[in-house]
């Protein structure tokens, strides 16, 4: 989504690094950003047009939305046509007291693996949650001294009122073990990314690997995973590191080399094969049809 202008950008981070939130307006000064991971949580209520590339993911939108960006996933976001005037909110990890989130956080577009992270509005939804952002912008800088409290719970409410705008066949709780070591394992999972440079490449690979981090038995993950997503674990391991090759092959000049052992490849010809069995192109032809 937009950055706030450029005089405000010093202002933004100052305060985010003192009290770990800032809410402000947004209007049609501000700028787009290059493609890269966030420090922060954002959660925008926009009205502009706009071009966001999430991942190795676009999306064009034109009218009302409201956006959530994770600072786990890189995006970028080109304007078409800016807004008149929108909101925003940043926050770090530790403001919302992540350890004690909700099953509702959990749910939500803000940390779904894999969801949308826009959603459309209409005219009553836009007016609704634009309320809701004046008053975090309104509290933020109050003497109430439980403000922090009431800040998360205006995120909280954004986040229901997101919710509410889902398919409801989208939502699903954690009610047995199954479920929660899945939910557990695809976290794991999408935590090791993005992929920000080359020294440090996937710890995670295999379900193995996954198994031993999470205390349990090869069979038992695998067999849970399955029963509860209808795929194999290591059909996400596979799907979640071919999402990330080709963000890298799109968005980074890192040479074939430098990708495929930043993906725990031992070797740039073991990358190929695993790519183009998965995708049916070779590594080279993504980054060359990007150009």
């Amino acid at each position: 989504m937009n950055n706030p202008d450029p005089g405000q950008t010093s202002d933004l981070s100052g305060d985010l690094k003192l009290k770990g939130f800032k809410a402000y307006k947004v209007d049609s000064k501000a700028t787009g950003h290059s493609y890269s991971r966030k420090d922060f949580y954002k959660i925008s209520l926009t009205s502009g047009k706009y071009i966001f590339h999430y991942a190795d993911r676009s999306f064009e939108t034109d009218g009302p939305i409201l956006f959530f960006a994770n600072p786990r996933i890189p995006y970028s976001c080109e304007i078409i046509r800016p807004t008149s005037n929108g909101y925003a909110c940043l926050f770090a990890e530790h403001f919302l007291k992540l350890s004690d989130r909700s099953e509702s956080l959990l749910q939500s577009p803000l940390f779904k693996i894999g969801g949308t992270p826009i959603l459309d509005l209409n005219k009553d939804q836009k007016d609704i949650l634009g309320i809701i952002f004046q008053k975090m912008i309104s509290d933020q800088d109050s003497q109430y001294i439980y403000k922090d409290e009431l800040i998360r719970n205006y995120i909280g409410l954004i986040v229901h009122e997101a919710l509410k705008m889902q398919p409801s066949g989208i939502l699903s709780k954690c009610s047995n073990a199954a479920e929660r070591i899945t939910s557990v394992f695809l976290e794991l999972l999408e935590r090791q990314f993005p992929i920000e440079n080359t020294d440090r490449p996937l710890e995670l690979k295999t379900a193995q690997d996954f198994a031993k981090n999470l205390f349990i038995h090869t069979n038992y993950l695998n067999s849970s995973v399955k029963k509860v997503t209808g795929k194999s674990t290591t059909g996400h391991i596979a799907e979640r590191i071919v999402s990330e090759a080709k963000a890298l092959l799109q968005h980074t000049d890192w040479s074939i080399a430098e990708i495929a052992y930043a993906l725990g490849f031992e070797y740039p010809t073991y990358f190929n094969n695993f790519f183009k069995k998965k995708t049916g192109h070779v590594p080279r032809s993504i980054r060359t049809a990007h150009l």
